[in-house]
């Protein structure tokens, strides 16, 4: 047996040690998007720029049949957050206390969503179920909610990001029509015999159902040992993450081994990791599906890489705590049930 399984069980004990992750909630559906409904704009995050960017973003959900409601701060500063902790997180708390607003976009993330989840009014948040959508930093949303708030958000672009015909298909599918789409990437159409562009590569076969939960990498790792993670068990963990060096893809992977994350899950999806190539490594350097396969292909669960999620100019909108079914063989994650009532 190879050092990379005797770590992720062995995480299950050393996880016991650790400050407890919440227990999985019941779950309740947010409301689903129609046209007309007024969503919240908030900036969790890194500041967006100027009124110029800001007009953008509020076009962009206007161009989805919704009324845009900014926050108070999102055109804020404080070096490089959009505003003080209290003030972004006094904005997410408004939203979901305001009952004519139906969901919450995220314009962009940067850094700072983890500073504000202690400020956040958890039992407003809970009492109010609405879609949180955005990616990246707001992945330390995102797994606070699936702790603390007992329904569903959406892993998907922010407002403020690129919206192509893929990106704005699969959120419509999801957060609009309630469906349980199955995610497929689509064929490439490059001039070639073998087609690259859009493939999957299975690292383990098999299929494995289970509610979804995961982001961002390095954000989701920066989480851990705290009370913000929700319950791994029996998930379907996906990952995906920008501009990080193998090694430190590694050391990621083995956090969550030795923290017992990947011990507990059923499957696991990792999306796109963006530009994480060493320049200059050589023969001395691990390839990323390397690594990935030294953490994950002995944990005896199904996994593939490669499918459209992260730091991509169109990327599918997966559903947290919704149950999933992926199969690793056709590198395919399919819905079992609808994230919004």
């Amino acid at each position: 047996m190879r050092f990379d399984r005797r770590m992720a069980m062995a995480g299950l004990a050393v996880g016991a040690m650790m400050p407890a992750v919440a227990k999985a909630l019941p779950q309740r559906l947010p409301p689903r998007l129609r046209r007309g409904d007024m969503v919240g704009l908030v900036a969790p995050a890194g500041l967006i720029g100027d009124a110029f960017d800001l007009a953008l973003v509020t076009e962009t959900v206007a161009a989805m049949g919704l009324v845009p409601k900014v926050g108070p701060s999102v055109l804020s500063r404080d070096g490089y957050l959009a505003g003080s902790d209290a003030a972004r997180a006094a904005d997410v708390n408004a939203m979901y206390a305001d009952p004519v607003v139906k969901a919450v976009f995220a314009v962009r993330g940067g850094w700072g969503c983890a500073r504000i989840l202690p400020l956040l009014d958890w039992g407003l948040i809970a009492r109010n179920p609405k879609l949180l959508v955005g990616f990246s930093d707001v992945t330390a949303l995102h797994m606070g909610f699936a702790a603390r708030a007992g329904f569903s958000t959406i892993h998907g672009p922010n407002a403020g990001g690129d919206w192509g015909k893929l990106s704005w298909d699969s959120f419509r599918a999801v957060a609009f029509e309630g469906g349980t789409p199955l995610y497929r990437n689509p064929a490439g159409d490059d001039d070639r015999l073998v087609q690259d562009a859009g493939r999957t590569r299975t690292l383990r076969g098999g299929r494995a159902s289970g509610r979804l939960l995961g982001g961002n990498l390095t954000v989701l790792t920066a989480l851990m040992g705290t009370p913000w993670l929700p319950d791994f068990t029996g998930a379907i963990l996906f990952l995906e993450d920008v501009e990080e060096a193998e090694y430190r893809i590694d050391r990621m992977m083995t956090q969550l081994a030795l923290g017992g994350v990947l011990g507990k899950v059923a499957g696991v999806v990792f999306g796109k990791c963006t530009r994480c190539i060493s320049q200059g490594a050589g023969l001395g350097n691990f390839t990323l599906t390397e690594v990935l396969q030294r953490h994950l292909a002995e944990l005896g669960v199904p996994v593939f890489e490669g499918l459209m999620v992260g730091h991509v100019a169109n990327q599918f909108s997966l559903p947290i705590g919704v149950r999933a079914e992926m199969d690793a063989d056709a590198g395919t994650l399919r819905l079992l049930e609808p994230a919004v009532g």
